[in-house]
């Protein structure tokens, strides 16, 4: 379950043209509520024009820095993200949920980490970067970052200072698909580039484990490139920041009807009718019920909850292990009951 604290604002960056970041005032009191791992996102509650929208946001501090600051990248009629890079002013108090997620990356020793981000794709990743630089110092980590170009590029500065700092630690490489620069590959990151990092720039690294971050298409292609040279797809972990639906989800099968849904939440019981066509969450939005969400696209971790009885069908689901599936674990912004009678906790996740 999330849980909700009022934070002030304590600085607002300019990093690029259409992106700012934003650091948060943690007091005293709630500095171990907000302890987070490499790679973990906070949400943001706020009420814009009296609708009340959530945004997840993955933290882009070290975890050593005790620091909560994320970055937000404006988005063709994105609400929150236009407001945030236009309007958002220091000393605004927002309310924002303790860290979760389970795209981390825990400090360990002597590791070879590779990872690929693109875009705002970068926030957990530079993380993890920082992570690795400040606590493993045998450890090596390769990055591969794509953007349009370098004056786009979130934390260009701040990247191309770490790779200074730690020369036998970072190798940092960038991919620009509307710039051609020196000692840059030029395009979007695709099989080919994956192959000439890996199989030639790099072919001496004997690489552990592989972050990406970044659109799903970027993601596939990526981790499919990665296992043809080798990778065990448990080495490779990821994140999306958009998601599609294919043509075989989209033709998914929801029966109509209504069925008889029991929520647990809180350690609560509630209980109402939910058309099969609607998602669980939403109809325990709309039965007011304060269900944990965040993305509602199928991308973040913030609404799992576990079916105990009956049974459910996701539209999309790229987030969940096969395990996690087997002990009825959902993602219930995706999720379509399909029995007559369904209990979904939200408490035992």
């Amino acid at each position: 379950m999330s849980t909700f604290h009022k934070l002030r604002i304590e600085k607002i960056i300019k990093e690029t043209a259409d992106a700012v970041s934003i650091l948060f005032d943690i007091p005293a009191e709630l500095k171990d509520n907000y302890t987070f791992i490499a790679g973990q996102y906070i949400t943001i509650k706020a009420t814009l024009d009296d609708k009340e929208i959530r945004r997840a946001y993955s933290i882009c501090a070290s975890p050593n820095s005790k620091q909560i600051k994320v970055a937000v990248k404006a988005v063709d009629h994105g609400k929150f993200s236009t407001y945030a890079t236009t309007k958002l002013k220091e000393g605004t108090f927002l309310e924002v949920s303790e860290p979760e997620g389970k795209f981390i990356l825990e400090p360990q020793a002597q590791k070879n980490y590779l990872a690929f981000a693109a875009g705002s794709g970068i926030t957990p990743v530079l993380s993890m970067v920082k992570t690795v630089l400040e606590n493993e110092s045998t450890s090596t980590i390769t990055l591969v970052f794509g953007n349009k170009r370098a004056e786009s590029t979130i934390f260009y500065a701040e990247l191309n200072e770490l790779a200074e700092k730690h020369p036998s630690q970072l190798n940092l490489h960038y991919v620009f698909s509307q710039e051609v620069r020196t000692n840059t590959k030029f395009g979007r990151i695709d099989k080919g580039h994956v192959n000439y990092f890996v199989k030639n720039i790099h072919k001496d690294i004997s690489f552990d484990s592989a972050y990406l971050c970044g659109p799903e298409e970027m993601i596939q292609t990526v981790s499919e490139t990665l296992q043809e040279n080798g990778f065990d797809e448990r080495d490779i972990y990821f994140e999306l920041f958009t998601a599609t639906i294919s043509d075989e989800e989209a033709a998914l099968h929801i029966p109509d009807g209504k069925s008889e849904i029991k929520v647990v939440l809180d350690d609560e019981e509630h209980a109402f009718m939910m058309e099969k066509t609607d998602t669980v969450l939403a109809a325990s939005l709309r039965n007011k019920l304060d269900a944990p969400y965040s993305c509602q696209g199928g991308v973040c971790s913030s609404c799992i909850a576990k079916v105990t009885e009956g049974k459910a069908v996701m539209a999309k689901n790229s987030i969940l292990t096969d395990d996690e599936l087997e002990e009825g674990l959902i993602l219930t912004c995706q999720a379509h009951p399909t029995t007559q009678k369904i209990v979904v906790d939200f408490d035992d996740v």
